[in-house]
């Protein structure tokens, strides 16, 4: 596909822990190669990481949403009281977004989760894996409000294949009247044979205080292995607050090279099962263990939705022990993905 140089996309990931900018890597590359300019928009760690791994690309502070959990873990009730800061976060990058085409002249929008990324002017694709969105007792009524939202985008591309299945009954469609279509697992890393290196890799991620939290219940646990150890904080941060001691190695953020080499080094996986991080250990082909955000829902039910078809077992973030990894050994683990955008996707901005 020819496609001029001057074209630019305004590529818009939600700061929500850092799946959502990780996984638009693979996007904006394949612009890249495409001969396009993509310019990049979002705020907090998610615009941080993205300059990280793309500083010669311009990029755009949105608003931000300001979402957090609560160290109790009750987030519905939590999210509930954030919905009017969030509908006027929403409308503000709305009408930031209109000004954003206009001076860069802008020829396509894509939004990872970001409500207000789209305007009716310029082809408008949305990224999201929840066309059903899990609030508990509330989840009709999120699913049907994030289903107008992505009613005014003019494609949906889910991040799953249809034979892995991995998003389960959150991919399925509910009636939206765009056109949606599953681009595969997508991510930033590959699979490479390399010498094993670290036992266990503890791949952090997500918003604070659980990120924190969880750190410290890993320290403690895993402090009584026998083995070789290496914590990747997911804190984008140039300010070293630890101490290498074995048998424990630590990073705050590694770009998107190194993550790879140390993960494709690694025998189990520890993480949250946040969908991002369930796509790229799917590419990876990695046994993993998983520690569902407390009262996340969308976490959770990935979590349960995996053990169940046998890949990986989990425990809750409180039940944590270090001998609860004894459960590895019952589970499959996952299949090595091709990770490949398909060249057709692209039609929708020509």
């Amino acid at each position: 596909m020819s496609i001029h140089p001057s074209k630019k996309i305004l590529i818009a990931p939600l700061n929500w822990g850092l799946g959502h900018a990780t996984r638009c890597i693979p996007i904006i590359n394949a612009f890249l190669e495409r001969g396009w300019e993509p310019i990049l928009a979002s705020d907090g760690a998610a615009l941080a990481l993205l300059q990280y791994e793309f500083p010669q690309l311009k990029t755009i502070l949105l608003p931000s949403y300001h979402i957090r959990y609560s160290k109790k873990g009750n987030l519905q009730w939590h999210l509930f009281k954030q919905i009017p800061r969030i509908i006027k976060t929403m409308r503000t990058e709305h009408r930031l977004v209109q000004e954003i085409i206009q001076i860069e002249n802008i020829y396509g929008i894509i939004s990872d989760n970001r409500f207000g990324i789209c305007s009716k002017g310029i082809p408008s694709v949305y990224i999201t894996h929840q066309l059903t969105v899990l609030s508990g007792i509330t989840t009709f009524l999120s699913t049907f409000l994030h289903r107008k939202i992505t009613n005014q985008f003019d494609e949906c591309w889910i991040p799953d294949s249809i034979s892995q299945n991995l998003a389960g009954k959150l991919a399925s469609n509910n009636g939206l009247k765009i056109p949606t279509k599953h681009i595969g697992a997508i991510s930033r890393l590959k699979h490479q044979s390399f010498p094993k290196k670290y036992d266990i890799s503890v791949l952090l991620s997500g918003t604070e205080p659980q990120r924190t939290i969880l750190e410290k219940i890993l320290l403690k646990e895993l402090n009584q292995f026998n083995g070789t150890i290496c914590f990747i904080r997911g804190v984008v941060s140039n300010t070293e607050d630890f101490k290498n001691e074995l048998p424990f190695t630590f990073y705050n953020y590694l770009t998107t090279a190194d993550l790879n080499k140390v993960l494709n080094q690694s025998d189990l996986i520890i993480a949250r099962s946040g969908y991002s991080t369930i796509l790229d250990l799917s590419v990876l082909g990695k046994k993993a263990f998983f520690i569902p955000t407390p009262g996340q829902t969308e976490q959770e039910y990935l979590a349960n939705h995996l053990h169940q078809q046998k890949r990986a077992p989990f425990c809750g973030q409180s039940e944590f022990t270090f001998q609860k990894l004894e459960e590895i050994k019952n589970f499959t683990g996952f299949t090595i993905q091709e990770n490949a955008l398909n060249p057709e996707l692209f039609e929708v901005f020509n």
